[in-house]
């Protein structure tokens, strides 16, 4: 089970992840979205596409753009994954993810 926590908490757990550049992307289903809040912060990486992002909030506290996912992956990054990807989601900056 993969889970990530961030101040105490348990953000997401899935035994579903897919691992990407390292990183483990979970299902959008296995992400508690009371901890999570939309933001308006985009990125594009070249082959995956335009990434949007969620601030991760716990107990008040915010950890801005912690999350990131793929709402519409380039035509062929599904292939390459070997996976669909669409919608899950991935954590950085201090969510620690195990």
């Amino acid at each position: 089970m993969v889970k990530a926590t961030w101040n105490g908490k348990v953000i997401a757990e899935s035994n579903e992840t897919i691992e990407i550049e390292g990183n483990q992307y979970f299902p959008a289903d296995s992400v508690k979205k009371e901890f999570l809040k939309k933001s308006d912060y985009h990125t594009t990486c070249h082959w995956k596409g335009e990434a949007s992002y969620y601030d991760v909030v716990v107990d008040e506290e915010v950890n801005k753009n912690a999350a990131w996912y793929y709402p519409k992956p380039k035509d062929g990054a599904n292939d390459t994954v070997g996976k669909d990807f669409t919608g899950y989601v991935a954590f950085w900056n201090g969510v620690e993810v195990e």
